[in-house]
């Protein structure tokens, strides 16, 4: 399959390289760790200033409308310098509301979120093991709403969201809703990643929440593994590029250590595990974008995400030798994001395990 990127996708991919260039600056950086909230908030109004916020939300929404693939090359570009802006839960909510939210939940949440006025984020891990397809938060009715129960575990950069879409059981399945993050019945427990994102865990007692309509489920699950993987590429692309970079520069007895054989082993199969995660992410969107079923190709992409993009930072962080882990020095930012981004829904044993389900269901 072609997945050259077409002229406008090309575009985003320039613009948002040039700002997140600009900002993912040392001083930076280590400000937004340092902050209560882990984002840059420069940084976020810029992409909104720019509609990069936007890109991938339909153009009656307030969108450009380039889906999900506009959506996964602005993650890319992302990834590569580890900026700290919360894009993915952002924008994963904003297009499953897009697809499965009526007109008063889209006009009310798509707007704001494409000009970067209002941020939502995504509760979708439990701290019981289960498969995040089946959530044990509880939905019951309520008059033309409802009301849930139950804990969510990490809710990525929680601090200063408005609004937060969980994943909950009813009597007949498990459905996606839209819950004010400041609710009655919220309770926050604010814990910080190992990115330095000011995550939650979030309690919910009896909380009103809104449903959004029939298949949102598939659709925050496949998104949110898409789009988890296109960070990866682009964190696992950056962290090699800076190994390249160091390893050109740095001599051992007379000669740069990108000379050698081993290092040079090293670095290719970092670009292999690379080109096949991009490989599979890039089949996952073209599946997405046809409105055909995605979901054992987002599991791949995603396996490729936990087990490639781990594999790619830690080789970039040996390749350094002990100046990778000074926190003075770029690369354990990118360490520190693969194995975070590995763990999302499970790592990659629990993306096996699934996608070896659904496969024998298939079969059957």
């Amino acid at each position: 399959m072609d997945f050259t990127l077409g002229e406008e996708l090309e575009e985003v991919r320039g613009l948002a390289r040039q700002i997140f260039t600009d900002y993912a600056t040392a001083d930076r950086l280590r400000a937004a760790e340092q902050s209560g909230s882990g984002v840059d908030d420069g940084l976020w109004k810029a992409l909104g200033d720019a509609g990069l916020l936007g890109i991938a939300l339909p153009e009656e929404d307030g969108g450009a409308g380039l889906g999900v693939g506009g959506l996964c090359v602005l993650l890319e570009e992302q990834g590569r310098t580890v900026a700290p802006a919360p894009v993915w839960p952002a924008l994963v909510a904003g297009l499953t509301i897009a697809k499965h939210g009526d007109a008063a939940q889209r006009e009310a949440l798509l707007p704001g979120l494409a000009e970067g006025a209002e941020r939502v984020t995504v509760a979708l891990e439990e701290f019981s093991p289960a498969d995040p397809a089946d959530p044990r938060c509880s939905a019951v009715p309520d008059g033309d709403g409802w009301r849930l129960t139950g804990v969510k575990a990490v809710v990525p950069s929680a601090v200063g969201a408005k609004y937060v879409l969980v994943t909950a059981r009813t009597e007949s399945g498990p459905g996606v809703f839209v819950v004010e993050a400041s609710a009655p019945g919220t309770e926050w427990e604010w814990t910080r990643t190992t990115t330095h994102d000011a995550a939650g865990n979030l309690t919910l007692e009896g909380v009103p929440a809104r449903a959004l309509g029939e298949g949102a489920l598939r659709t925050i699950l496949d998104l949110t593994r898409v789009a988890v993987t296109a960070v990866q590429a682009g964190v696992a692309d950056g962290a090699m590029r800076l190994a390249a970079s160091y390893l050109s520069e740095r001599e051992q007895f007379g000669r740069p250590l990108a000379t050698f054989q081993a290092v040079q082993h090293q670095l290719a199969d970092t670009y292999i595990e690379i080109e096949a995660m991009q490989a599979c992410l890039w089949k996952a969107v073209s599946l997405l974008e046809a409105g055909e079923d995605a979901a054992a190709a987002a599991l791949t992409a995603k396996w490729w995400a936990d087990e490639g993009g781990l594999n790619a930072v830690h080789r970039a962080q040996h390749l350094h030798g002990g100046i990778g882990v000074d926190v003075d020095y770029p690369m354990h930012r990118y360490f520190l994001w693969g194995k975070q981004l590995s763990g999302v829904l499970g790592g990659a044993s629990a993306d096996l395990a699934e996608l070896g389900d659904l496969l024998a269901g298939a079969a059957s």
